[in-house]
């Protein structure tokens, strides 16, 4: 479900990290502030949004619940506005884009288990390992599922491969160094650790964060 397409969310900056056991004021005045940030922007963009079909959206959006427009309308509505509020702008695009990223790894930094690597990666464990660690300029036997962030699958493998860590993308080299054989991974990769500015091709548009699912099985010098 794309909820990165929540554009409108880009106001929120980056949350730090809480502390280990935050007090139930500290949660109320952070989710308050970002409350508070998200309006102050809305009522500057579009002063007489319906705020109630606002709250739903969110809501619902936030729990994972079946949306009440298809994803198809929901991108409609949303290209249309911003061609109305910013036409001829290429810039546009591009901060439409790098909100949605933030918004996407703010929500992804939330679930349960997450954990934040270095470069911004954030790193669910779905199955713990126990072997050797590769080192930079090993090779890697794995088996993965690239997918975008309403969750597309953009690539898999069909049965484990062997790939250079020299050779592929950065955020894979900056997590695979800290997986153990026998782990499997989850991670969400900002665009600045993936295809950057450029996108790939058709698959993969510019400044879009990826998710991987990766098995590692073995490693090698």
């Amino acid at each position: 479900m794309p909820r990165y397409m929540f554009w409108m969310l880009l106001c929120l900056a980056p949350v730090a990290d809480a502390a280990p056991s935050p007090s139930p004021d500290d949660a109320r005045d952070l989710a308050y502030s970002m409350g508070a940030s998200l309006g102050e922007r809305l009522r500057q963009e579009v002063p007489e949004l319906q705020i109630q079909a606002l709250i739903e959206g969110l809501h619902t959006a936030y729990q994972g619940k079946p949306l009440a427009l298809t994803d198809e309308r929901i991108g409609q509505i949303l290209a249309q506005h911003q061609a109305q509020t910013d036409p001829g702008q290429a810039s546009s695009g591009i901060n439409a884009a790098l909100s949605a990223e933030e918004v996407f790894l703010l929500v992804e930094k939330q679930q349960p288990q997450a954990r934040e690597l270095a470069d911004g990666i954030i790193l669910t464990e779905l199955k713990p390992g126990k072997g050797a660690k590769p080192g930079p300029q090993d090779s890697v036997y794995v088996s993965y599922v690239g997918l975008l962030p309403d969750g597309t699958v953009f690539d898999h493998s069909t049965q484990p491969q062997w790939f250079r860590l020299g050779s592929v993308i950065a955020g894979w080299r900056s997590a695979l160094v800290q997986m153990p054989v026998g782990a499997k991974w989850r991670l969400a990769i900002p665009s600045s650790q993936a295809y950057g500015t450029q996108g790939a091709g058709d698959l993969i548009a510019p400044n879009t964060p990826l998710v991987f699912e990766i098995e590692l099985f073995a490693t090698r010098k």
